[in-house]
């Protein structure tokens, strides 16, 4: 598929996730085969204030390219710079404008899906990212603030009026955040409204999944995030079931030599204190349903160094032969 003038590689996305889609975790959700990955939700107005923190999330390596590169925020004019600024970072293939998240915090400041209800803010901000930038535009969103879909339908009109050039759609409304199920249905009324591509988005957490939703609802691609979380083969297991009819199941050892390798890249990245920490809980999602699972998690609670936890993986790996 290809969005504006971006040639796509397969019909997966990874999906932004907040603490989850970092520079280490994209890398390895693209070796394991991953069309499209997305990063953490990037504040315009951090950029516009130059906020180490939020310039750090706009860390980027050549192999992960295409790179989307997702903005939140409700200024039309910090939304534009802050575009403007990552274009010229040339660490971005696509940006992306978030719609869709439902956090206090983020609503609060009127952005995420509190846009939703904007319709006449939310074109202005869209015009001018338009006009600031020549990379492929996209904006994610959800159902809206209710059950109807209506407001997805207009802001989905606006954007494509606007320029944008595709659009990732996860059907929840703005209270039900994860719970509950995502209305697929809505995800085809918005195939059959824009010329544009979509991007189905919710309740993918099998390959079957990914080909059910394509086949139900038309959309030209799937975003997949929390399914990546345990399975980061599961993108390409998807692109090559789309292809093929057929896909290859990841084996335990390939299981553990991934967690080897998401190690190895936290506590480059992030040094090895604060890798510890953020893997306690990272390294549990590889392994749920295993025998012994609970076991591992408990001893994941106390790690303290890179080598403790290499140890631990390899000791879990040789009680499963």
């Amino acid at each position: 598929m290809k969005i504006k003038d971006l040639s796509i590689n397969g019909r997966t996305f990874l999906a932004p996730l907040a603490g989850i889609t970092n520079l280490p975790f994209r890398l390895l959700v693209k070796e394991c085969g991953c069309g499209v990955v997305c990063s953490e939700m990037v504040s315009a107005k951090g950029i516009f204030y130059n906020s180490e923190k939020t310039l750090n999330l706009l860390s980027s390596k050549k192999i992960e390219q295409p790179l989307s590169v997702q903005l939140f925020g409700s200024d039309p004019d910090s939304m534009a710079k802050g575009a403007s600024f990552v274009q010229d970072l040339n660490v971005a293939g696509i940006i992306d404008i978030n719609f869709g998240c439902s956090v206090k915090k983020v609503v609060k400041q009127g952005a995420g899906v509190a846009l939703m209800q904007e319709p006449e803010l939310s074109k202005t901000i869209l015009t001018a990212v338009r006009k600031a930038i020549d990379l492929p535009l996209t904006i994610k969103i959800r159902s809206g603030w209710d059950h109807s879909g209506q407001q997805a339908f207009k802001i989905a009109q606006i954007a494509q009026d606007a320029g944008v050039n595709a659009i990732a759609m996860h059907p929840r409304t703005a209270s039900q955040g994860f719970k509950g199920t995502a209305n697929w249905d809505l995800i085809a009324k918005l195939k059959q409204q824009l010329s544009i591509p979509v991007i189905g988005n919710g309740d993918i957490n099998t390959v079957e999944d990914a080909q059910k939703m394509i086949t139900d609802t038309g959309c030209d691609a799937v975003m997949v995030g929390r399914a990546a979380m345990k399975n980061p083969f599961i993108l390409a297991q998807i692109d090559d079931f789309l292809a093929s009819g057929s896909y290859k199941r990841s084996s335990n050892y390939e299981i553990f030599r991934t967690m080897e390798r998401l190690t190895r890249m936290y506590v480059t990245y992030f040094g090895e204190k604060p890798a510890c920490k953020m893997l306690r809980g990272r390294l549990s999602w590889f392994i749920k349903g295993m025998p012994g699972c609970s076991a591992f998690r408990r001893n994941l609670s106390c790690i303290s160094s890179e080598n403790h936890i290499l140890t631990l993986i390899k000791e879990f790996e040789t009680a499963l032969v």
